[in-house]
């Protein structure tokens, strides 16, 4: 683990970053969760990720995750069980001031369980934790789904980029065990933001240039919000330039059964995340199925805001969504669908979910991801070329074959008023879940990221599900069509068997993968499993999951390999290839 036990000048830092741009050779992939054991398991496990770009300082990236480095062991105590103990936050989050050549995971000091390895039970103390601070203090728990944007810093006179930057962090928080509603929100999760005006600073581990984190959901005593999408408005062209939103899901109550209706809802500021103010932008849909979730945000050179989700209705189906503002949040124009859609996965007799490479497998991912090329920083060059992905099936499997799922790409150069369609971004080779895509701020780059599976959905745990990371590219041309896509990295082939949710009944991947872009370079973002170990006992397992007498669940860090459940966060800088 890397570790900062001084504060490094910022100045040092920032001619450190410096050289590194000189001297940096882009194109290859490294780790990005550099703080992550190999083993044990869960402390080893990472995913659900994110990346910023500043925009104003294109060589700073800031990176999140689900990271599981501060909870206790598998071996704690019982050790077929490996909960996420409680109170221990789960945000990772990592630094780059080389363009994503290399990264930096500070450590702060807050409520931790790194030292629960077994036999005894864990007694969680206070401690080194690789997670957001500053939430065990407020009575909060970090608990991932984590987002995150660069905007310009606020003065009393305005946001300017003059300033410097603001790196915006939202992610879920729950309540510590012993804090109260009153004393910190009610309901069963929350979204709140972090912040900081200075990156450097807390790369090198000093907790105190991280604001406190801040509530931005309207919560109620039945809510549970989920799945949260932060952007700040970073285009000096616009007349909202500053404002900062943040989209989720409002479910109605606790996520597992009765978790519906559930509306999009935006929070928006308008102060630097001081203060927000919320505005449900769909009705509260409800259907036995799913309804509405996995909202994007982000704005154009003129501050329009769009909003993008999946939703299942009773009238229309399966589709992608979009809603538009034109007035910094306050309200929003009537929902329109960009694409109807055709879910990946099969149904997974085990979770009950749709999952992407088998039995007690991955769930897919086919939300929407999105971005705008909307200038930033001036905002003097934009096209403002809307660009959206999604996955689409139907899926192949070793009982039924057929074609591959197809990366979708839906790109307007009208303000969203019409669509028109790429069929297929990805390799047709492979079977990409959970893409993602990004567009150069002057419009003549897109890039996409996957994770490409290299066999079809199987109906037993006992062959190896080989998927890899993919990035790939694609000019956009004059008239905003994107030209021939090329690859421009695979990544090495791991099997997804080696992921694991924590209650050990099947893997876990996450859901989504993430991208950005400047004028010269495309950051992919993606979870792998190549240092990833296949555990036969945890297959044997997930397999008589299926049956009417399961086995008994085994102990993975006693009876499977050491890097069992090593998912990990990688990254990798890909320069313009036609510049």
């Amino acid at each position: 683990m890397r570790r900062f036990l001084t504060l490094v000048p910022a100045t040092l830092l920032a001619a450190a970053a410096i050289v590194g741009l000189a001297g940096a050779t882009h194109g290859s992939d490294v780790l990005v969760s550099v703080g992550s054991p190999p083993s044990p398991f869960a402390q080893n496990k990472q995913n659900e990720l994110s990346i910023a770009a500043d925009a104003n300082h294109p060589t700073i990236l800031a990176a999140g995750s689900n990271e599981e480095i501060d909870v206790e062991a598998c071996n704690a105590g019982d050790p077929t069980s490996c909960p996420f103990t409680s109170g221990v936050g789960t945000s990772g989050i990592y630094f780059s001031f080389d363009s994503g050549d290399s990264w930096i995971q500070p450590t702060y000091t807050g409520w931790s369980a790194r030292g629960c390895l077994g036999p005894a039970a864990c007694v969680p103390q206070i401690g080194p934790i690789g997670t957001l601070p500053k939430y065990f203090e407020k009575g909060l728990v970090s608990d991932g789904d984590p987002s995150l944007a660069f905007g310009p810093r606020p003065s009393p006179n305005g946001f300017s980029w003059a300033n410097g930057s603001r790196l915006y962090y939202a992610n879920l928080t729950s309540r510590f065990p012993t804090s109260t509603p009153d004393e910190t929100f009610r309901g069963f999760e929350a979204i709140a933001v972090s912040r900081t005006d200075n990156v450097q600073a807390a790369a090198a581990g000093d907790a105190s240039v991280w604001k406190d984190p801040v509530i931005v959901s309207k919560q109620n005593s039945a809510l549970f919000a989920d799945h949260e999408q932060i952007w700040a408005d970073n285009a000096a062209s616009s007349p909202f330039f500053g404002n900062v939103y943040v989209c989720y899901a409002a479910f109605r109550s606790q996520e597992k059964g009765n978790a519906l209706p559930n509306p999009i809802t935006v929070s928006r500021s308008n102060d630097g995340g001081d203060s927000w103010k919320s505005t449900q932008i769909t009705d509260a849909s409800n259907n036995p199925t799913h309804g509405q979730q996995d909202c994007w945000v982000r704005t154009d050179s003129e501050g329009v805001v769009y909003v993008f989700w999946q939703a299942i209705k009773a009238n229309t189906g399966r589709a992608i969504y979009m809603v538009r503002s034109f007035n910094g949040g306050q309200t929003f124009d009537t929902q329109q669908i960009v694409s109807p859609y055709t879910p990946t996965g099969l149904i997974d007799p085990v979770s009950g979910d749709r999952t992407f490479d088998g039995l007690a497998g991955a769930r897919d991912g086919t939300f929407p991801t999105a971005d705008i090329a909307n200038g930033a920083p001036t905002g003097a060059d934009a096209t403002d070329e809307i660009v959206v992905a999604w996955q689409e099936g139907p899926t192949p499997s070793t009982t039924s074959p057929g074609p591959n799922e197809t990366l979708k790409v839906a790109y307007s150069t009208n303000g969203g008023n019409s669509w028109a369609f790429v069929t297929n971004a990805a390799d047709p080779s492979d079977r990409p879940n959970m893409p993602a895509i990004a567009i150069s701020p002057e419009g003549g780059d897109v890039y996409v990221t996957y994770n490409g599976f290299l066999a079809p959905w199987q109906s037993t745990t006992a062959s190896p599900r080989p998927m890899r990371s993919v990035v790939r590219h694609a000019d956009v041309g004059a008239s905003g069509t994107p030209g021939a896509w090329s690859t421009l990295f695979v990544g090495t082939v791991g099997d997804a068997r080696g992921s694991s949710a924590n209650s050990l009944g099947g893997e876990f991947l996450g859901d989504y993968n993430y991208a950005a872009a400047t004028r010269n370079y495309g950051a992919a973002i993606y979870v792998d499993v190549r240092n990833a170990a296949d555990c036969p006992a945890v297959d044997a397992y997930n397999q008589s999951l299926s049956t009417p007498t399961p086995i008994a669940k085994p102990a993975p860090n006693l009876v499977c390999p050491g890097t069992f459940g090593n998912s990990d966060i990688f990254g990798g800088t890909f320069a313009d290839p036609t510049p």
